[in-house]
Protein backbone atom coordinates (compact mmCIF):
# COMPACT_ATOMS: atom_id res chain seq x y z
CA UNK A 1 0.00 0.00 0.00
CA UNK A 2 2.58 2.01 0.77
CA UNK A 3 4.65 1.90 -2.73
CA UNK A 4 1.12 2.29 -4.48
CA UNK A 5 0.49 5.13 -2.65
CA UNK A 6 3.64 6.74 -3.40
CA UNK A 7 3.46 5.77 -6.72
CA UNK A 8 0.10 7.69 -6.86
CA UNK A 9 1.81 11.10 -5.75
CA UNK A 10 4.30 10.97 -8.16
CA UNK A 11 1.25 10.78 -11.34
CA UNK A 12 -0.07 13.67 -9.02
CA UNK A 13 3.07 15.78 -8.39
CA UNK A 14 4.43 15.14 -11.51
CA UNK A 15 0.98 15.59 -13.72
CA UNK A 16 -1.86 17.14 -11.91
CA UNK A 17 -0.11 19.97 -9.84
CA UNK A 18 0.55 21.72 -13.42
CA UNK A 19 -3.08 23.47 -13.02
CA UNK A 20 -3.14 24.19 -9.75
CA UNK A 21 0.69 25.49 -9.09
CA UNK A 22 1.04 27.32 -5.77
CA UNK A 23 -2.34 26.98 -4.90
CA UNK A 24 -1.25 25.43 -1.55
CA UNK A 25 -1.59 27.29 1.70
CA UNK A 26 1.52 25.24 3.34
CA UNK A 27 4.71 24.58 3.10
CA UNK A 28 5.95 21.97 2.24
CA UNK A 29 2.99 21.25 0.44
CA UNK A 30 0.35 19.07 1.15
CA UNK A 31 1.33 16.35 -1.57
CA UNK A 32 4.93 16.75 -0.34
CA UNK A 33 3.39 16.20 3.47
CA UNK A 34 1.48 13.25 2.76
CA UNK A 35 4.59 11.69 1.10
CA UNK A 36 6.58 12.14 3.62
CA UNK A 37 3.86 11.04 6.28
CA UNK A 38 4.12 7.37 4.59
CA UNK A 39 7.21 7.05 4.09
CA UNK A 40 8.34 7.99 7.90
CA UNK A 41 5.09 6.88 9.41
CA UNK A 42 2.75 3.69 9.74
CA UNK A 43 0.41 3.68 6.78
CA UNK A 44 -3.06 4.51 8.48
CA UNK A 45 -1.66 7.26 10.97
CA UNK A 46 -0.28 8.98 7.72
CA UNK A 47 -3.25 8.62 5.88
CA UNK A 48 -5.32 10.62 9.18
CA UNK A 49 -2.57 13.05 9.14
CA UNK A 50 -2.49 13.52 5.18
CA UNK A 51 -6.27 13.92 5.10
CA UNK A 52 -6.35 16.65 8.14
CA UNK A 53 -4.02 18.41 6.42
CA UNK A 54 -5.82 18.53 3.17
CA UNK A 55 -8.90 19.62 5.10
CA UNK A 56 -6.81 22.45 6.80
CA UNK A 57 -5.73 23.92 3.70
CA UNK A 58 -8.27 26.29 2.52
CA UNK A 59 -9.59 30.03 3.42
CA UNK A 60 -10.53 29.30 7.56
CA UNK A 61 -6.88 28.43 8.23
CA UNK A 62 -3.90 30.31 8.94
CA UNK A 63 -1.73 28.39 6.31
CA UNK A 64 2.06 28.88 7.10
CA UNK A 65 5.14 26.42 7.63
CA UNK A 66 3.92 22.85 9.29
CA UNK A 67 6.29 20.15 8.86
CA UNK A 68 5.55 16.98 9.44
CA UNK A 69 5.76 15.01 13.19
CA UNK A 70 7.24 11.51 13.66
CA UNK A 71 8.30 9.59 16.46
CA UNK A 72 11.52 7.75 16.23
CA UNK A 73 14.01 5.90 17.85
CA UNK A 74 17.32 6.43 16.51
CA UNK A 75 20.65 3.72 17.99
CA UNK A 76 23.67 4.76 18.23
CA UNK A 77 26.12 4.66 14.77
CA UNK A 78 28.43 1.68 14.25
CA UNK A 79 31.48 1.68 13.36
CA UNK A 80 31.29 1.15 10.07
CA UNK A 81 28.76 3.42 9.36
CA UNK A 82 30.37 6.37 11.25
CA UNK A 83 33.00 6.43 8.46
CA UNK A 84 30.82 6.15 5.25
CA UNK A 85 28.28 8.34 5.99
CA UNK A 86 29.96 11.26 4.29
CA UNK A 87 29.25 9.58 0.94
CA UNK A 88 25.45 9.32 1.51
CA UNK A 89 23.04 11.82 0.19
CA UNK A 90 21.14 13.70 3.00
CA UNK A 91 17.53 14.00 2.05
CA UNK A 92 15.72 14.63 5.09
CA UNK A 93 16.57 16.25 8.74
CA UNK A 94 15.03 14.81 11.52
CA UNK A 95 14.51 18.17 14.05
CA UNK A 96 13.66 17.38 17.72
CA UNK A 97 10.99 18.69 18.87
CA UNK A 98 10.60 16.22 22.11
CA UNK A 99 12.94 13.22 23.48
CA UNK A 100 11.12 10.59 20.40
CA UNK A 101 9.59 12.78 18.19
CA UNK A 102 10.81 14.94 15.58
CA UNK A 103 10.02 16.94 12.10
CA UNK A 104 10.84 16.03 9.04
CA UNK A 105 12.60 18.78 7.40
CA UNK A 106 13.61 17.86 3.49
CA UNK A 107 17.21 19.09 2.88
CA UNK A 108 17.60 21.79 -0.20
CA UNK A 109 19.59 20.74 -3.14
Amino acid sequence: MRKISLLLLDFYQKFLTLFSYGSCRYYPTCSQYAREQIMFNNFFKALFFSILRILRCNQLFRGGIDYPVVRKRFTSISYIERYTIPFYKVSFWFYPKDKHIFYIVKSFK
